[in-house]
């Protein structure tokens, strides 16, 4: 008994540490206290159950939609009270948006819309239906302004991609003088829907819609600006038109040739394993051409036009008169001028040989006007634009396994790329196919999103997560707290009197106590029976339960024996 430990022997603590401990000592002295440690299963199962509640609270809350924004606060408390009828939970977040679940999301505008909710100023015509008697023309004008605004922002919306629109017509008033006339311009405000966007052909649809509806109205006097204040309509400007026509044309064509590709080369080598690029140098240029040519060999005389003068050789007639003199003279012969008579050829009838009275003229003048036709060609020559100057292909294939394909594959792919986008050596044409090894970062965006991105996903965490919250609260709270409660009403049963009997048949342990019996306290040493057997045992259980203070006691009696 000499090794019994004893109050001088436990190590002096620091006053600081002391100072730091007391809270944490009291709290033991609380905890260690017995109401409070049979009511501790009872405040843990109340806390477990809370803890559930709140983590349920949390995740059984389905994701919300906006069912209506920007409405007036009349319209928010017919909403609420309509949905609250059809049991339909429903909130109001931070900037004033109604908002229910996503699984009653179309069954709320059902409902609402049977109700004629929201219940928004009336648009459209219909305002004319409520211009008083009497009204100036000016208001009438007005309100006839603001309906056709209304309609053709209701039209605008019909469009996929539209969310919401505004349109503004500036009409300016008629005037009789033509110098002063001007014509009316719009302007249109367009919230487009979440990752939507506008084409150009949807432009145009809505500048065309807007201008046929406002008389005296031009294309060219629409605006359009989506939510972002990007200026989506293109006016005015000729060469910024050509210009964007010019780079849709050449993105076409090499859209046109890298579908070709893809459709070559995925059966050949798979979806995903080869990437291809396209740069088409596309002639937009317009080119035309006019030729004259002339036949400077076969001139023709077209025209001519003048004049000769001319005498007769010979004397003139004389003699004396008689029956010569009196003979008719001969048949005259109508002779081309300058014309010279055939060698050889007999005179006519009734000519005059030489030295008759009649002899032929001679030319002694002329003057002349000749126009003479040559051959004309006229060939005109027009060049549409849109020929291919040059085409430049690049296709990277990936690595097969990590080794690089061989050198005749290559060649091979090469060929056909070659076939497939009409490759021409003349016009300096080049295609470039190589193998190497994709990176990590362009693997994982051609297997698209990550499994943890579906759809499904929040849906199965939500549900497994409240599966797991419901095991805990029965098996750490419920369980525990029933094990208690039965060990409590076991407890009486057993009762003092079966301790020494259980002690003395075997059925104790070795300190003569059964297992999981309570402690065994002071007061139930000094309330014990006659037994010699009952209080063997107890002292047992509190040597058991409180070795400490069994020693001390022991050390205490030995002293008291020695004085």
């Amino acid at each position: 008994m000499s090794n019994a430990l004893t109050p001088t022997d436990a190590p002096a603590l620091p006053a600081a540490a002391g100072r730091l401990g007391a809270p944490l000592a009291q709290m033991r002295g609380i905890l260690a206290q017995p109401a409070v440690k049979r009511a501790m299963p009872l405040i843990f199962l109340i806390g477990l159950v809370a803890a559930g509640f709140l983590a349920w609270s949390l995740v059984s809350t389905p994701p919300q939609r906006i069912l209506f924004a920007n409405v007036t606060d009349a319209d928010k408390a017919a909403i609420t009270s309509a949905l609250e009828g059809a049991s339909i939970k429903s909130s109001i977040d931070g900037s004033g948006s109604i908002t229910v679940a996503e699984d009653d999301f179309h069954k709320a505008r059902m409902l609402l819309a049977s109700q004629n909710l929201p219940k928004a100023a009336p648009g459209g015509y219909q305002i004319l239906d409520q211009l008083p008697m009497g009204v100036s023309r000016a208001v009438e004008g007005e309100r006839l302004r603001q309906a056709r605004e209304t309609e053709l922002a209701r039209s605008i919306e019909e469009i996929d991609s539209v969310a919401e629109a505004r349109v503004h017509l500036a009409t300016p008033e008629a005037s009789v003088f033509v110098r002063d006339k001007t014509a009316p311009t719009a302007s249109v405000v367009l919230k487009l829907q979440p990752g939507r966007a506008l084409g150009d052909a949807q432009t145009r649809a809505i500048v065309n819609l807007v201008a046929s509806s406002v008389p005296g109205m031009t294309p060219e006097n629409v605006t359009i600006v989506d939510q972002m204040g990007a200026l989506l309509s293109k006016k005015g400007n000729d060469a910024n038109s050509a210009s964007d026509a010019r780079i849709d044309y050449q993105r076409r064509i090499e859209d046109k040739y890298r579908e070709q590709l893809v459709q070559l080369l995925t059966p050949l080598v798979g979806a995903g394993n080869f990437t291809a690029e396209v740069q088409a140098d596309v002639d937009l240029d317009e080119s035309q051409a006019t030729r004259e040519s002339y036949d400077k060999e076969g001139a023709v005389l077209s025209a001519e036009q003048g004049a000769w003068t001319g005498s007769k050789d010979g004397q003139a007639p004389g003699g004396i008169p008689g029956a010569l003199s009196n003979t008719p003279p001969p048949a005259s012969v109508v002779t081309a001028p300058n014309a010279q008579p055939t060698p050889g050829a007999a005179p006519a009838a009734g000519a005059t040989v030489a030295g008759a009275s009649q002899a032929s003229p001679q030319k002694q003048s002329d003057s002349f006007t000749r126009t003479y036709e040559t051959g004309k060609q006229v060939s005109v020559t027009r060049q549409a634009p849109g020929s291919i100057k040059r085409l430049s292909v690049a296709v990277l294939l990936r690595e097969e396994s990590g080794k690089p394909r061989s050198t005749v594959e290559i060649q091979q792919i090469t060929q056909l790329v070659q076939a497939a986008v009409g490759y021409n050596q003349g016009r300096a044409d080049q295609v470039t196919v190589i193998s190497r090894k994709f990176n990590a970062a362009a693997d994982a965006a051609d297997k698209g999103p990550a499994w943890y991105e579906a759809e499904w996903v929040p849906l199965a965490a939500r549900n497994a997560t409240a599966l797991v919250i419901a095991l805990l609260v029965l098996f750490l709270g419920v369980r525990p707290l029933t094990k208690a409660l039965l060990k409590k009403r076991e407890e009486p049963a057993a009762g003092a009197g079966n301790r020494p009997a259980l002690a003395m048949s075997g059925a104790a342990g070795e300190d003569g106590v059964a297992p999981g019996a309570a402690p065994v306290s002071i007061e139930m040493l000094d309330h014990a029976g006659n037994s010699y057997d009952e209080r063997v045992g107890l002292v047992r259980g509190f040597t058991r339960d409180n070795p400490a203070r069994a020693a001390l006691a022991v050390r205490d009696m030995i002293k008291a024996d020695a004085q």
